[in-house]
């Protein structure tokens, strides 16, 4: 069970966020604090996962409550929900670990979206026992794919590491290969294999040929060009 406090000065708007909250399995709310201090008791007194933040408060500014949480309460997540719209404000929620920021208003859809991407992120962690690349990749939320893509100009659903394994395969393949043994060389689906084929004949770097196989049945057959 996630335990979230919301930390909201207009009482109608933190009721709000308490009833989305009661939509998601798996969370509820311990409680509310309609300004810095009474947040700053909840956090004292309670155990907290995450922490629903706005940052324009009668007592204090939320967003300098950053570095003073992070101080005494280093676990626990933060997600600002709040109408401050100024650069300097998003710079100081990067800076100490906020993990969302959401401008109000804000919808339901976008609101539950939020949450249960927080939800399956602590399940994901929960499970893994060791960090890899594609571990790294989904909490940062940007793959080594999608660089090489803006570096390389490769479209969707071709990486660049795999074209490279491609390329060579063909290279070596002297007298042609069909999409059958690329895939067989490369570790990799039929399927997989020709769109990495066809994108290579579509840069030029490949040509086919039409050869039948032993059923009379006509087969591509790919040469590195």
């Amino acid at each position: 069970m996630i335990n979230v406090a919301i930390a909201e000065d207009d009482y109608r708007i933190a009721q709000l966020h308490e009833e989305y909250i009661t939509r998601i399995d798996g969370m509820k709310v311990i409680g509310t604090g309609l300004n810095a201090h009474a947040m700053m008791e909840l956090l004292q007194q309670h155990p907290v996962d995450l922490l629903l933040m706005d940052i324009y408060m009668p007592d204090r500014l939320g967003i300098d409550l950053l570095e003073e949480i992070r101080e005494k309460y280093p676990l626990v997540d933060i997600i600002l929900i709040t109408a401050a719209n100024e650069k300097d404000y998003l710079l100081k929620a990067l800076k100490y670990g906020v993990i969302s920021y959401l401008i109000k208003p804000v919808s339901l859809d976008v609101f539950i979206a939020t949450l249960e991407r927080y939800k399956e992120e602590k399940g994901k962690f929960a499970s893994v026992t060791e960090v890899n690349q594609q571990v790294a990749d989904y909490f940062f939320g940007r793959t080594q794919t999608d660089i090489l893509h803006k570096q390389t100009g490769l479209p969707a659903g071709i990486d660049h590491v795999t074209l490279e394994k491609v390329r060579s395969i063909l290279q070596k393949g002297g007298t042609g290969l069909t999409a059958d043994k690329v895939g067989e060389k490369m570790g990799a689906s039929r399927t997989t294999a020709r769109r990495y084929l066809e994108y290579l004949v579509s840069i030029n770097k490949a040509y086919v040929e039409q050869v039948y196989g032993v059923v009379g049945r006509p087969e591509r057959n790919y040469f590195y060009r």
